[in-house]
């Protein structure tokens, strides 16, 4: 009887261990990742100088995963926030000629424009969100195409003037605590997940699904667009391939920080900063090991499939909104 009653009583706990384990997975991760290149470049990848070009190099990467965060919490994605980073970022080098704040102003009301779309034909018009943004990605594409066929769109010299480590770094951290403040302290946060888990129960417990989503997708808009001056400020033009891979960049460092593919309570904002900062770590790691781009993208690719295998919620037997 004792025996039957030890085991009840161990369940729960292996049941809580083996979450928590998984919770802290990502964050795990990370330091393998961090200590395995450090080893490979003998040391090189942490130096002052590598870090920095790191970091550097995350930017825009952190700013849009925060919306990107957002909506794969409620169980959807976006494919369009390559297309959409490159056009909104055309429409701030086209601006800045003008105005700077103008050119900030634009950027952020074209991504949230896209972002709006997106949220008509998925909301409104009820289809699947993967089908909707990769229309809108190659949509988007060919528009970056045709505005840049001649000649790059490229920003006034007082942009690219404006690229320093505490500006960006200061409007990243400043995104990012935002996001976390509002997704943590509001109801917004509890709303994504739990329409991420069951749209409908989230919907019969009084939760405006409609409303939310199309929040959230015109905020994530705006995010991007911001990212997209961000980009303007690093690169200082336009070409046809901005933003080009860029949602792929996004989608994989969502799966490091341990983001479920499906959204729901499993969400965690961590997944946001741990999966860039081992996404950034692991492609700069990658190149410095003297990996040719077609390696770079096979690993990443590899790691990718691991990474949904283990975060994947399968006994959720959920699709993809």
């Amino acid at each position: 009887m004792s025996t039957n009653n030890e085991a009840v009583a161990e369940a729960p706990k292996k049941k809580f261990s083996s979450a928590a384990l998984k919770n802290y997975l990502p964050f795990i991760g990370f330091v393998v990742i961090l200590l395995f290149f450090a080893v490979a470049t003998n040391g090189a990848i942490l130096t002052a100088k590598n870090i920095t070009l790191i970091l550097s190099g995350g930017y825009m990467l952190m700013i849009a995963a925060c919306g990107v965060w957002m909506i794969m919490t409620m169980g959807c994605l976006d494919f369009s926030q390559g297309s959409m980073l490159g056009v909104s970022c055309a429409v701030v080098c086209a601006l800045s000629k003008v105005n700077p704040v103008l050119a900030v102003v634009g950027g952020i009301a074209t991504g949230a424009a896209i972002g709006a779309v997106n949220a008509y034909f998925h909301v409104n018009r009820q289809i699947q969100s993967f089908i909707v943004t990769m229309c809108i990605m190659f949509l988007l594409r060919g528009v970056c195409a045709f505005i840049t066929t001649e000649s790059p769109v490229n920003a006034a010299n007082y942009v690219v003037q404006l690229n320093s480590m505490p500006l960006l770094m200061g409007i990243t951290v400043a995104v990012l605590v935002v996001t976390y403040v509002v997704t943590r302290f509001t109801s917004l946060g509890h709303n994504l997940k739990a329409i991420g888990a069951n749209e409908r129960a989230a919907r019969f417990a009084g939760i405006k699904v409609q409303r939310t989503k199309t929040l959230v997708y015109v905020a994530a808009g705006c995010i991007t667009g911001l990212a997209a001056f961000v980009n303007a400020i690093k690169v200082g033009s336009v070409t046809s391939t901005a933003g080009n891979m860029f949602e792929t960049q996004l989608l994989i460092a969502m799966v490091l920080g341990g983001m479920p593919i499906n959204g729901g309570a499993r969400a965690r904002f961590s997944n946001v900063v741990v999966g860039v900062l081992s996404y950034l770590v692991l492609q700069k790691g990658l190149v410095m090991m003297g990996f040719t781009t077609e390696i770079q993208q096979l690993i990443l690719g590899v790691v990718f499939i691991l990474m949904v295998t283990v975060f994947s919620e399968r006994s959720a037997n959920q699709v993809i909104k």
